[in-house]
This record gives C-alpha cells, sequence and structure tokens, in this order.
C-alpha cells in the first residue's frame, strides 16, 4: 500500500513540475483534452493504463 501512496505522490510532483514549468502549454493541453471525442480519450486513457502497468511489472520483475 506503501508503494501505491508514493507512486500517486509522484504522479502529483510530475503534474505539479509540469504545470509551474510550461503553464501555456498545460492549458493547451486541457483545451485540446476537452475537444476530443470521449472515445479517443478513453482509448488513449487504456493505453496508457496498461503501458504503466508494464513498466510497473518489468521493474518490479
Amino acid at each position: 500500500m506503501s508503494d501505491f501512496i508514493v507512486a500517486l505522490g509522484l504522479v502529483l510532483v510530475i503534474e505539479g513540475v509540469l504545470f509551474a514549468a510550461f503553464p501555456t502549454a498545460a492549458k493547451r493541453s486541457i483545451a485540446h483534452a476537452l475537444e476530443t471525442p470521449d472515445g479517443s480519450l478513453r482509448i488513449l486513457g487504456i493505453v496508457s493504463a496498461i503501458l504503466g502497468l508494464a513498466v510497473v511489472w518489468i521493474v518490479r520483475g
């Protein structure tokens, strides 16, 4: 469980750094996501989740 909490903390750190360093690009990215069809976002989310799971699986063995 502690690994999960650490992972969530790292997500927040990475997102925070991106928003702090590139606020205009972050706004454009959010605006673009709002215009993207739900189906495309869903597929991108599933692919991202599978890739993340594969990375964890490979690193954790």
